[in-house]
């Protein structure tokens, strides 16, 4: 797609978790330095830091993240840096998901650490490795759960059990899994939003979110 006419800023992102904070506190000094090298030795003038201080990279829900990318949509700016792949994101879906949306949005995306850069043909070459990686885990998670429920069924075993979520809620877990979303992502959304668990809690973790793809997965194959 070609790029639409937008600002040359760059906006390079910085993230550091609580406990990274408590180990030291130089991650974010030591992320900037290494943008800031970086930004010299291309040339770059128009420079903005975006930071999220103290939260982790499960999942893309972080206000500076947020920022930067509403930025970028908006062609306020054409670059995102980051100084390594683990603060942008530790989920591959998430990250192979940033790849897409600057392709379609017409900004380019700089990963230091992983000398990854899209404006370039070893840069789009390496992107379109990762989102295909990203596909074959989808697929592969897919016929795992194929195979062990049709192992289920053929042992024998008494399938489903009385639903107490609403459907749309086991739906969106049923997606956002097969998607390749991890189960603390999936959690930590669902956080986000408000949902409550099946039995109106008020915070979900992985091990709840499993429960329900467990529960979903025996009552699909009842009916199969």
């Amino acid at each position: 797609m070609a790029k639409r006419n937008r600002s040359t800023t760059v906006v390079a992102y910085l993230r550091v978790s609580t406990e990274e904070q408590a180990v030291s506190g130089l991650g974010l000094a030591d992320q900037r330095a290494v943008i800031a090298a970086e930004a010299e030795r291309r040339g770059w003038d128009s420079i903005e830091y975006v930071t999220d201080d103290g939260y982790s990279a499960k999942s893309l829900a972080r206000p500076g993240i947020t920022e930067a990318l509403d930025r970028l949509s908006a062609g306020k700016a054409g670059v995102l840096v980051v100084a390594k792949l683990d603060r942008l994101s530790r989920s591959v879906h998430d990250f192979t998901g940033l790849i897409a949306r600057a392709k379609r949005e017409g900004w380019e995306l700089n990963v230091l650490d992983l000398a990854l850069d899209t404006s370039t043909p070893n840069g789009k070459f390496m992107a379109s490795v990762l989102a295909s990686v990203a596909e074959l885990e989808r697929d592969l998670i897919s016929a795992r759960t194929s195979a062990a429920l049709a192992q289920l069924k053929a042992s024998g075993k008494r399938l489903g059990r009385p639903r107490v979520m609403p459907e749309s809620v086991t739906e969106r877990i049923v997606s956002e899994r097969a998607e390749g979303r991890t189960l603390a992502a999936i959690a930590d959304a669902l956080n986000a939003d408000n949902v409550p668990t099946a039995r109106g809690g008020a915070r979900w973790y992985p091990s709840t979110v499993k429960r329900v793809l467990e529960s979903a997965a025996l009552d699909l194959a009842a009916t199969a």
